[in-house]
């Protein structure tokens, strides 16, 4: 699975690394703000199956980013989903109206993040098998 990881928090980053090196199955691509993401979507041979990405960032923020990719037709279909520490309602809101797939609030405790990224990638990998497949 090709995962766009976008997140400004480098800690956050090495968490995230280590949880899905741990399965083996992933490629992430990384990017420091939303800026950043939308440059390398550009760039890319392949698209990421999924992008996971925070809101609160430098440059440009996750729902900027997210309004922009929604905008673009080769690129509206990719799924996204936010990992952010932000819980207010607004946010919440922002998110699922730009396009969300999903809202998910880090947990502080090492343990319980890498319950929620593995529940996460597991989820994704059982029921999105078909994103990116020819269908007919």
């Amino acid at each position: 699975m090709r995962l766009l990881l976008v997140e400004d928090d480098e800690i956050e980053v090495m968490k995230f690394e280590r949880i899905v090196a741990s399965k083996g199955k992933c490629t992430i691509t990384k990017a420091r703000d939303g800026l950043e993401a939308w440059e390398l979507l550009g760039t890319m041979r392949e698209l990421p199956e999924l992008i996971l990405l925070d809101i609160k960032m430098p440059r440009m923020d996750g729902i900027t980013f997210l309004g922009k990719i929604k905008a673009e037709p080769q690129l509206r279909h990719i799924p996204c989903v936010v990992l952010t520490t932000s819980k207010n309602p607004t946010d919440v809101h922002e998110c699922f109206q730009a396009g969300i797939c999903g809202y998910l609030v880090k947990p502080l405790k090492l343990e319980a993040y890498k319950d929620l990224i593995t529940k996460l990638l597991d989820y994704w990998e059982a029921n999105h098998l078909w994103h990116g497949k020819n269908l007919s």
